[in-house]
Formats: structure tokens, C-alpha cells, sequence
């Protein structure tokens, strides 16, 4: 069965709230051959994306969506143990989401699909301030901060965070790579919080992470005074944030 078909195959018991026809279905999908990789890539992850849709255009409402997404936190949980380990490459990821996100299911697909790429993967999900975030980054010194959010009352505190982390600096070359819906679904507003990487699901997110060089330390000079700047609100954040 191909990746379009299971995925049609897999949504109909998911909308229905049926666990464990859900679980048959990806339970068939391995016994034909498929990886527990390829299950969250192109049906678990889609599927996410598919329920989301449906609820902000009103198809479904609040109860089948958590129904859904209750169920899909089942499934990514069976699969990470099935999923095939690299050989750790030495780098390290830490994943935490904006603020007020109500899930974490992408944000935790993506931690197990780095971990099984060789990451050391460090995953905080959401809810934890700003200070605490910063000193984690100063202690461990990941080669990459993931940020995962889905809703657009989250945005303003991503680039709060961003701005506070190039202020303090205490880990420069690290690179900061922007995941969710709401970045997704506006062009360009990763680039206007001041992120460094963006990639619109953990397929992708592995493939930029893997190519990105360490970012390159802002020089300060002593003594030197620091340019003063109005800061304007970008566009895209402000109509946000109204």
C-alpha cells in the first residue's frame, strides 16, 4: 500500500476516535514492510497536520480533535521503540515549544527521529521560562535550538526567547531552527523572529540540521558603543500578535 493510501486508510478510525483499529492498521503496515520511520514521516506526521487543518476550518470540533491527537501520541509512542538507531555523530539538539502549545505531538516526533539519526537529543517541550531555557543552552551547548509551535499566540514569545539568547550569548555558534504550522502557514515569519534555520516537518528539519554550519559568533569590540536602533515591530509579527 502506498503512502497516500495508508495515510487515507489510517485517518478514517483516527477521526473516529477507534484506538485500536489505528493500531491495526500501522500494525498491518509494518507486517507488509514498512519502517517505523516511514510511519511517522508520511502517516503519523500527516495525519497530525490533517487533524489541525480540519479543526481550524471548523470540520471537526474540539473533542474529536483531541480524541485524534490523543490517539496519534499512542502510536508515536509504540514506534519509537521500533524505530532503526544510527550511531550517535556527536551532535546535540534541544527541542522545546512556543508558549501556550497545546500539544507536543510534533515537537516529540521530531526528538525521536533525531535521536534515531545519532543526535543526543534533549527535549523540554513546553512551558518552561525563558531563564531556565538559557542557562540549559549555556550548560549543554547544543549545536541546535528546535522550536516547535503551531499557534499564532505563541510567536511573540519565540522571539522574545531568540532576541534574549543573541543578547546573552552564552552559546554563539548554535543555530536556531523554527518547526510548526503557524510557521508553515505564514511565509517568511521565521526569518522575523530572528531565526537562523526553518523547516516545515521533522523530514525536512533532519535535512537542514544536517547540512547547517555552526553560526558564526557576533565580535564585540571593548569599549566600543553599541548603535542605537529603534526597533520596529516586523509586520508579520505585529498583524500576529493584534
Amino acid at each position: 500500500m502506498d503512502s497516500q493510501r495508508l495515510l487515507e486508510r489510517f485517518m478514517s478510525p483516527l477521526l473516529a476516535g477507534n484506538r485500536q483499529e489505528c493500531r491495526d492498521v500501522l500494525s498491518q503496515a509494518i507486517a507488509d514492510g514498512k519502517q517505523a520511520e516511514q510511519l511517522l514521516r508520511h502517516t503519523v506526521w500527516p495525519a497530525m497536520e490533517a487533524v489541525a487543518h480540519l479543526y481550524r476550518q471548523d470540520r471537526i470540533n474540539l473533542a474529536t480533535e483531541h480524541m485524534a491527537t490523543r490517539i496519534n501520541r499512542t502510536i508515536v509512542d509504540q514506534l519509537q521503540p521500533h524505530l532503526s538507531q544510527k550511531e550517535p555523530n556527536g551532535k546535540q539538539i534541544l527541542i522545546t515549544c512556543a508558549d501556550g502549545e497545546p500539544e507536543e505531538l510534533g515537537a516529540q516526533m521530531c526528538a525521536d527521529l533525531f535521536e534515531a539519526e545519532g543526535w543526543r537529543v534533549h527535549f523540554i517541550g513546553g512551558g518552561v521560562p525563558n531563564d531556565e531555557i538559557l542557562s540549559l543552552v549555556g550548560s549543554i551547548r547544543p549545536e541546535i535550538l528546535m522550536i516547535f509551535g503551531t499557534q499564532p499566540t505563541g510567536v511573540p514569545g519565540v522571539r522574545k526567547l531568540i532576541d534574549a539568547l543573541r543578547e546573552v550569548g552564552s552559546n554563539p555558534t548554535m543555530n536556531v531552527m523554527i518547526s510548526g504550522g503557524v510557521f508553515n502557514r505564514a511565509e517568511g515569519l521565521w526569518q522575523e523572529v530572528n531565526a537562523d534555520l526553518f523547516a516545515p516537518t521533522a523530514a525536512e528539519a533532519l535535512e537542514v540540521a544536517s547540512k547547517a554550519q555552526p553560526k558564526k559568533p557576533v565580535v564585540r569590540i571593548p569599549g566600543a558603543p553599541k548603535k542605537r536602533r529603534r526597533r520596529r515591530r516586523p509586520p508579520l509579527l505585529a498583524e500576529i500578535g493584534a
